[in-house]
């Protein structure tokens, strides 16, 4: 898996807008990016064996037409024949369909919704415990985590903001960052998603005298440890 493409200039304007939105904030906000939050191969594997399937009994239907199609090709013709090339044109339905199956992109196409929405669910979900998001002072900590692939956004809040914002509370915010990420902004979407986040915190969280930045304010870029 590649890793998705952030400029210089992009991690820069992003680690800015999450300085900006913590000034006035005793929040802190995290983000994370990654290119697909699993490789779903267990999905593409399928797909291909469902295809040479559908393939191998549609022959099976015509093995008559087939069949003569066979002796055709061969003067000596012997049923085993038949029965090699059913077996060669399996596995290269299979092949082919599977090596379509790894197109970019291709995955949203046979992959469940609701899957998708599980895994990266999932990848947020560890992100968030490994880079320490839940171990902040007041248990303020908040991940907006981007997986590309999927097209999905996550924001995870520690419970010392969940206890005072609803989760509904940020689903605009995804909304609008998911459309930037369609229309190819991601660091622009990303960086008005950080500003609307220090909106809500600051309201709620105001920055205390003795605040310290507990967290990075560096975008995340994850590789392939799903």
């Amino acid at each position: 898996m590649k890793s998705p493409r952030v400029t210089d200039e992009e991690m820069k304007r992003i680690e800015e807008a999450v300085a900006r939105a913590e000034k006035n904030t005793s929040g802190e906000i995290a983000t994370a990016l990654t290119e697909e939050s699993s490789d779903y191969a267990v999905y593409e594997i399928l797909f291909a064996l469902a295809g040479g399937a559908l393939f191998y009994f549609a022959a099976l239907l015509l093995y008559g037409p087939l069949s003569q199609w066979a002796e055709s090709l061969f003067w000596e013709f012997k049923p085993i024949y038949l029965s090699i090339l059913l077996g060669t044109g399996f596995l290269l339905v299979t092949g082919v369909l599977y090596l379509l199956a790894n197109i970019p992109g291709f995955d949203r196409l046979i992959v469940p919704r609701s899957i998708m929405a599980r895994e990266v669910n999932r990848r947020a979900v560890l992100h968030f415990a490994e880079a320490g998001l839940f171990d902040t002072r007041d248990r303020t900590g908040i991940l907006l985590f981007v997986s590309r692939r999927e097209q999905r956004v996550e924001i995870l809040a520690d419970k010392g903001i969940s206890a005072k914002v609803d989760q509904t509370a940020w689903e605009g915010i995804m909304g609008k960052l998911i459309e930037g990420i369609r229309a190819d902004r991601f660091a622009d979407a990303l960086c008005e998603a950080v500003e609307s986040c220090g909106v809500i915190l600051a309201e709620h969280f105001p920055l205390k005298e003795d605040d310290t930045n507990e967290l990075s304010d560096g975008l995340t870029i994850l590789g392939d440890d799903k």
